[in-house]
């Protein structure tokens, strides 16, 4: 067998969001090099720093499974190809982010209640002494810029290929000015002389990362376990295959519907009947909408049992 595991269809859409992600990770590395620079004491900037750090991981995990889908084949021993390799990497990402998150959250917690009194402290340039906040706001501005564009270019891009990995990077980066917003209330709040202002600001960064953690890990989750189809940006079912199942059951009314989705696509199943007369290709079965009509790969049909007393 030598098909891939990616349909026709997404082969151009998944190229344009191969680029954009190679774009997504060099300007995070700038990101991340920028705010290393200026990190000080400050539990902000170093949680800020992390969350930054973590941003690669959505990005790279998704090149990964975008190469084996388009480059791996289906064999004998994966007789379905790596269809199911973006939900692996929405799971590792997930997992990555929610443990991290949680850390994170906990280092706040502990700051702010052993009442850590973070200092910001000088530098010397071209002679003259700066206060290091000031840097620390140009960094944390500077942090807010690259992920806003990005994650307004992968949202459509994501919806194109349904791609969960894809879709929860790009809410992340275009929800980046939470991040961004609290980082600069804690860098000022030091200023002021606000000694908890640096822990209370840590603890609403490390609280966004847990949250987009814990969302991203039900619905992968839900997908390795052969869960129903979920929709992309919740834990809610797919719109799309309560569509498909609609379409089946209005059919086939005296049968079992049950779908589940591996990967990008949609597997079908029809029990207690028998499939019909003429041969269909599962794409028949889609509802509406023909240009999303690849993610239905497979619609089988399971006849009811035979009676023992019949002959």
């Amino acid at each position: 067998m030598s098909e891939t595991s990616l349909p026709q269809e997404l082969r151009d859409t998944m190229a344009k969001a191969v680029r954009l992600e190679y774009w997504n990770i060099f300007w995070t590395l700038t990101i991340i090099v920028t705010m290393g620079l200026v990190l000080g004491q400050s539990e902000t900037m170093k949680t800020a720093w992390i969350e930054d750090t973590l941003g690669l991981v959505p990005p790279i995990m998704f090149l990964i499974a975008a190469h084996m889908e388009r480059h791996s084949h289906r064999s004998r021993r994966f007789p379905f190809g790596f269809e199911r390799v973006n939900g692996l990497g929405f799971f590792v990402a997930a997992v990555a982010l929610t443990a991290v998150g949680a850390l994170l959250l906990y280092n706040a917690l502990m700051a702010l209640g052993s009442r850590e009194h973070a200092t910001v402290g000088s530098i010397v340039i071209l002679g003259h002494d700066l206060w290091l906040g000031w840097l620390m706001l140009a960094a944390q501005i500077y942090s807010l810029i690259p992920p806003l564009f990005i994650g307004r270019k992968e949202l459509p891009l994501a919806e194109q290929l349904n791609d969960k990995l894809l879709h929860t990077d790009a809410l992340m980066n275009k929800a980046n000015w939470l991040t961004g917003a609290a980082g600069l209330a804690g860098i000022i709040g030091l200023g002021l002389g606000w000694w908890w202002a640096d822990s209370v600001a840590a603890a609403i960064i490390s609280v966004d990362v847990l949250n987009d953690g814990i969302k991203a890990l039900r619905s992968s989750t839900a997908e390795l376990v052969d869960g129903a189809p979920r929709a992309l940006s919740s834990t809610d079912l797919s719109e799309d295959a309560q569509k498909v199942c609609d379409r089946l059951q209005a059919e086939f009314p005296d049968a079992t519907v049950r779908l589940r989705e591996t990967g990008r696509l949609i597997r079908a199943e029809v029990h207690d009947t028998h499939p019909p007369s003429e041969c269909r290709h599962p794409r028949h079965y889609w509802p509406d909408e023909e240009d999303r009509a690849w993610r239905l790969a497979q619609v089988s049909f399971i006849p009811p049992m035979q009676n023992d007393n019949e002959s």
